[in-house]
């Protein structure tokens, strides 16, 4: 088997001439591939889709990936399937990915990927960075599944830390750091009474302005968003330049509702946030 060293990098810029968002440079190794950028109009958004043309993430891949928007421009970046992490031998070394995002003054980045879904036996770690500077923008999000549900094959991965740090100015606003085990999160969803099949959500998103209003409309839409199974729940973080949201749902279609909610609730405020993800 044979192990990758996986890297991306990419930096997006405005042209100076009509102001649409390009790549200004770009840079990718396996198991990272690049599909072609879109750019979309209505919501002036470059649309760009990373792939794994693997079949997912093995044992010892490192995979590491740095993203930064320069002013002016406005990203959404993506993944058109979800993040698999199979399962993994006792004496193999587990998988990493460590993530660096960066939001110069003016820009714009979105990151939404498609669901991790650990295998039964997989290691994973993942570390992600993301540094906005005053009057930039991100909305961060990260879906978690809780295995192969179609199998049969739920809460059983050995370990996955997923760590979360998100600066602004060089000042930490955020620094969080799940390492639980998959029974811990199981027994958190039966809690919660969304079930056997519960997967998570967890966003972050800053912009300018937020911190004018401690209790903004769209934070009494987001809490409006819970039904049955789903909750939901956003604070403010330090400084109040950013929020925090968090949700879990009793399935994986309901957790993609409940985040395509939540993006059309917040584009009132950020309006790259209606860019469809999906047109490519």
């Amino acid at each position: 088997m044979v192990d990758f060293h996986g890297h991306l990098a990419l930096r997006a810029a405005a042209r100076p001439d009509d102001g649409v968002t390009a790549l200004a440079s770009q840079s990718f190794r396996a198991p990272y591939h690049l599909s072609k950028p879109y750019w979309d109009a209505d919501t002036r958004t470059l649309l760009v889709q990373v792939v794994n043309p693997t079949a997912g993430i093995l044992s010892g891949d490192r995979l590491e990936s740095a993203v930064s928007v320069e002013p002016g421009a406005a990203v959404l970046l993506t993944a058109p399937s979800a993040s698999r992490v199979f399962c993994m031998r006792a004496d193999s070394p587990a998988a990493s990915a460590l993530q660096h995002f960066t939001v110069a003054p003016g820009g714009w980045l979105e990151v939404l990927p498609e669901p991790l879904v650990p295998h039964r036996g997989s290691r994973f770690h993942q570390r992600t960075v993301l540094d906005v500077a005053p009057g930039g923008s991100a909305f961060y999000a990260d879906l978690l599944f809780p295995g192969r549900i179609a199998h049969g094959e739920t809460w059983a991965w050995d370990r996955l830390i997923l760590e979360l740090e998100v600066r602004s100015g060089g000042e930490l606003l955020l620094r969080e750091r799940l390492d639980q085990t998959s029974d811990h999160l199981h027994a958190l969803a039966i809690l919660a009474g969304s079930g056997e099949n519960a997967s998570f959500g967890n966003a972050v998103f800053l912009a300018p302005g937020l911190a004018a209003d401690s209790a903004p409309p769209w934070r009494a839409a987001l809490h409006a968003l819970q039904t049955e199974g789903v909750w939901i729940g956003a604070s403010v973080l330090r400084t109040g330049a950013g929020w925090s949201i968090k949700f879990v749902a009793p399935d994986g279609i309901r957790l993609r509702h409940t985040l395509a909610s939540i993006r059309r609730i917040l584009s009132a405020v950020a309006p790259h946030l209606a860019c469809d993800a999906r047109k490519l």
